[in-house]
């Protein structure tokens, strides 16, 4: 690697650190210049991501950097390949994209609210870039933290509901990992990723027993924060409570754990890991199949559409989940091409129902936060407000929410149908040979395509709902940082459509980079012992 690349790998979590550190120190109603730099930041993460993707993608393996030239596996090593890099810039577009939208009011809806975001994005990066589970630890517990705050903001009787529910249920996470993460180190004497895929076959049968007993409270926790039915009952409610911005952002907090199940299975318990190969795929199936089936039951019943974002997001992580469990490298790939496209979709599903609910009830989408100051209230300047004309704003949103049924339903032409087919496409393959396997893999294929159809027929009830039936009242004003926001989100939707040959290329070199570990192994603890 050259020195610049070195510096960059861990540019996605010094930068927003330092940055949010010292928006702390500016006054809180200096709206304006939290609001540069905070947009400044997230442009840089995204530039510094995008470059970070393209060394990946060039790099005949994994790129490390050590921090205080400690080598692995004694000190703290971050890691960038194919997985991590496409997860930064998935983050990185959410990131920009939630934070423009939320320049319209929310950032003044109560305070701290640009270090918060930054310093969510700050964990999230690091949980994609860590190559130990100790550290793993410290950026999901900044990353929660940060959440915390992101779903409360606001405030409101609602959102302390819902929010009290999600701290309670990541606070047990929390514990979970901890448990996982003593069982880990105690019987492997290791908490780096790659050095416990090198010392895992050596293990003896009652090391390996105990191992697995941590690996399994490892487990619970990602999966609870993936929202695997049933431990993600929380989610729908929550989100659909937290201001349209910060579902927006959270939307990716499920995927940092559905990342950390897809690395840890794959590094950890792929076909080279001796007796514990394919440990909890079996659950992994079995789970992801039931997710989809509740998220997709939750959509049909869902009265609002920010609820039906929830099970959207939860429909999403089901479908990489069950794609992972059925252990076809070909289904991975259209998973995680799949997972990309259907997170921007949910995420401008949240945005979306907060502006067509402005228009049906303008009441119930004003925060109900009491301010101490009245510079810091949200709404104060509505009318200064620059607004695009009505035929425009029925044609921006007409076309975002057509992208989004479409994505998420996985129909023609867009990415969502690309990703599901090259899944069912992998899961024909795996099915060939008569057997159990084959009989999973065409129990997930029915459970796929009924879930599309179950996605659709409600997101075209809320579709007719919404702009077939006529408003009461004169339409909301589209500010131009939310259209600048969905026009973002809706662009990288389109981009993985118009690209789809390339992106996909690029999920089934990542799938088959991630089914051979032993690459991932020999690149960090070389790059890290020099």
């Amino acid at each position: 690697m050259s020195l610049p690349a070195d510096h960059l790998i861990v540019a996605p979590v010094v930068l927003p650190l330092a940055v949010s550190g010292a928006l702390l120190l500016l006054d809180e109603r200096r709206h304006a210049l939290k609001a540069g730099v905070s947009v400044a930041t997230a442009l840089a993460l995204l530039a510094i991501a995008v470059w970070l993707l393209l060394a990946a993608a060039a790099a005949p393996g994994a790129l490390a950097y050590r921090l205080g030239d400690w080598p692995a596996p004694y000190g703290i090593v971050l890691v960038v390949d194919r997985l991590s890099a496409g997860m930064l810039v998935l983050a990185s577009v959410l990131g920009l994209c939630a934070l423009v939208y939320a320049l319209s009011r929310w950032n003044r809806a109560g305070p701290r609210f640009h270090a918060l975001f930054l310093l969510l994005l700050m964990g999230v990066n690091g949980a994609f870039l860590t190559g130990d589970l100790f550290n793993l630890f410290v950026f999901f517990e900044v990353m929660l933290a940060a959440s915390y705050g992101l779903v409360l903001h606001g405030s409101g009787a609602a959102r302390i509901r819902a929010g009290l529910a999600y701290i309670a249920v990541n606070l047990v996470a929390s514990l979970f990992f901890l448990i996982g993460v003593s069982l880990v180190y105690a019987n492997t004497g290791t908490l780096s990723m790659a050095d416990l895929a090198r010392r895992l076959p050596l293990l003896g049968p009652a090391e390996r027993s105990l191992f697995e007993v941590g690996a399994a409270f490892l487990g619970v926790t990602f999966l609870i924060k993936s929202s695997l039915w049933p431990l993600g009952f929380w989610l729908p409610p929550a989100y659909a409570a937290a201001s349209a911005p910060a579902a927006a952002i959270l939307s990716i907090l499920s995927k940092v754990g559905v990342y950390v199940v897809v690395r840890l299975s794959l590094l950890l318990f792929g076909a080279e890991s001796g007796a514990s190969a394919g440990f909890g795929a079996q659950w992994l199936l079995a789970g992801g199949i039931a997710t989809l089936a509740f998220g997709t039951f939750g959509l049909l019943a869902a009265r609002d559409l920010a609820r039906a974002a929830g099970f959207a997001v939860m429909i999403s992580s089901g479908t990489v989940l069950a794609a992972l469990g059925s252990g076809s490298a070909a289904a991975v790939s259209g998973a995680l091409f799949y997972l990309a496209g259907s997170t921007l979709a949910a995420a401008t599903l949240f945005l979306l129902a907060e502006i067509l609910q402005r228009g049906r009830d303008p009441a119930a989408s004003a925060t109900e936060a009491v301010f101490d100051d009245e510079d810091l209230d949200p709404f104060e300047d509505d009318d200064t407000v620059v607004a695009l004309d009505i035929p425009a704003i029925v044609a921006l949103l007409g076309a975002a929410y057509l992208v989004c049924a479409l994505m998420l339903a996985g129909l023609p032409p867009l990415a969502g149908f690309i990703g599901k087919l090259a899944i069912l496409s992998g899961l024909a393959g795996a099915a060939a040979p008569a057997g159990p396997v084959a009989a999973s893999s065409w129990l997930l294929v029915g459970a796929l395509l009924l879930s599309g159809l179950g996605t659709l027929i409600p997101l075209l009830r809320f579709g007719i709902f919404n702009f077939w039936v006529p408003l009461e009242g004169p339409s909301p004003a589209l500010r131009t940082a939310e259209a600048a926001a969905l026009a973002g989100l809706v662009a990288g939707c389109l981009a993985l459509s118009l690209w789809g040959g390339p992106a996909l290329a690029y999920a089934e070199a990542t799938a088959r980079w991630l089914a051979s570990p032993a690459g991932y192994v020999d690149a960090v603890l070389r790059e890290t012992a020099r």
